[in-house]
């Protein structure tokens, strides 16, 4: 079957087995024959030049967790479906969001992906602001915000125009005075405003915005804040990385995503409520059908999701695994790589003296393009640089940043060495226009 660092990042197009179920079964070496082929057109996050996306190595604490949740197949709809899954989900959700500063009382619930913790929050918010039949209400947030925002909007039943991106700083990060005139401008016109989301680590260079700042806006107009930390939030579980992510429990909610960094299997999103009651009073239905929950309120009616698996149980183990000193390791890693790919990529210079421009944050993402090049040069280039990094092994994405194509590396792949950072580097180099 091959090891990670043989088998290219990014595969080549390989056959298909067959889709339909045949009339009788197949046999287990047929089955293992068809599985074979989905594998080796699979996306390699294990190769050491996968760098494209925020997908890193699994953990095989949580990967055996993962099969162990399907043979249990337990549901954490109602607690009798799941007793001690029941007790662990909400234990080990209090730990985090006490350990992320949102208070002893703070918790939360499991969603599948971060794009589902973001629109129960707003949900949420939307309820505790008694907004939940006022479709003119608004949103805001940054313009460098994740695109789920745009899909909450559109299930939410909100207007067209109901989120409002805001300009951000030269460092990606939302400006607090336009969200001060924000506030006052939609107070002004009459349209109430459901929340600020903030993001902590933005998509392409994992900018923080201005956390304390943004609260202190917040409480002061009585609006609810959001912090979409899916890319930072496990920064805040380190103490020496707290500072990368400050203000992180100044929020009323916040969504964290495990599987992007710390390698818990997808899908391990969760969103934390300082007053998690807002959960139930937001989406509890009644389970008549079950007998009464003897924690509260069963997982069912804590969450947009019903019937779900338990994926609490791989991130539990997946955390065991490492504990806080492996955990220390993984974020430390990270951080070192993008330093070291940033400083070999800002002494980089064309014939002509070109430089690349940078974008990066105090996380682990980092994206470039050569200074001065417009939109159409920036895509050629971009494209082409692309596909000699592959030839190479080395697999970054290729984001869209104000109209001009970048090259994007995220460094939280812990299997990525000096090597191939140097290796990225001279394949870079001898991109630049001479």
């Amino acid at each position: 079957m091959g090891t990670a660092n043989t088998r290219a990042p990014l595969p080549a197009l390989s056959a298909m087995p067959g889709i339909e179920p045949m009339g009788q079964g197949l046999a287990p070496d047929e089955l293992l024959n068809d599985l074979h082929l989905i594998m080796e057109g699979a996306y390699n996050p294990g190769h050491p030049g996968a760098m494209a996306h925020l997908d890193p190595p699994a953990l095989t604490g949580s990967i055996v967790a993962d099969l162990i949740v399907a043979g249990l197949n337990n549901n954490p709809l109602a607690e009798e479906l799941s007793p001690s899954l029941s007790r662990l989900e909400r234990s080990l959700l209090g730990w985090l969001a006490h350990r992320l500063g949102l208070g002893e009382n703070a918790n939360g619930v499991p969603a599948s992906g971060g794009s589902l913790s973001n629109l129960m929050a707003l949900v949420c918010a939307r309820k505790a602001a008694g907004l939940q039949h006022q479709p003119e209400a608004v949103v805001l947030c940054s313009q460098a915000a994740h695109v789920s925002l745009e899909k909450a909007m559109t299930v939410m039943g909100l207007a067209a125009d109901a989120l409002q991106r805001l300009p951000v700083d030269p460092e990606g990060r939302l400006d607090p005075q336009a969200l001060a005139a924000a506030l006052e401008h939609w107070q002004c016109q009459g349209r109430p405003v459901i929340a600020v989301v903030a993001t902590a680590g933005t998509t392409i260079r994992g900018a923080i915005d201005p956390l304390p700042a943004i609260a202190a806006l917040c409480r002061s107009h009585g609006v609810w804040l959001h912090v979409d930390g899916a890319i930072g939030a496990v920064f805040g579980l380190i103490d020496h990385h707290q500072q990368r992510v400050p203000g992180l429990g100044l929020a009323d909610s916040l969504t964290v995503n495990p599987q992007k960094l710390l390698g818990i299997t997808k899908t391990s999103s969760v969103l934390l409520l300082r007053q998690p009651q807002w959960l139930a009073e937001t989406f509890a239905t009644g389970l008549p059908y079950m007998d009464p929950s003897w924690g509260g309120h069963h997982g069912g009616e804590c969450g947009l999701q019903g019937t779900r698996p338990a994926e609490i149980l791989k991130l539990w183990l997946g955390l065991r695994q490492l504990g806080l000193a492996g955990i220390e390791a993984i974020l430390d890693g990270a951080v070192q790589r993008r330093s070291r790919l940033e400083q070999l990529l800002a002494d980089l210079r064309s014939p002509s003296g070109q430089r690349l421009h940078c974008l990066s944050g105090p996380l682990h993402l980092l994206a470039f393009c050569p200074e001065g090049l417009d939109a159409s040069a920036s895509a050629s280039w971009s494209a082409e640089t692309r596909r000699r990094l592959l030839e190479e092994q080395l697999l970054l994405s290729r984001p869209l940043v104000q109209d001009r194509f970048h090259l994007k590396a995220v460094l939280g792949n812990p299997h990525t060495g000096d090597h191939e950072l140097r290796k990225l580097a001279r394949v870079v180099a001898g991109s630049l226009p001479h």
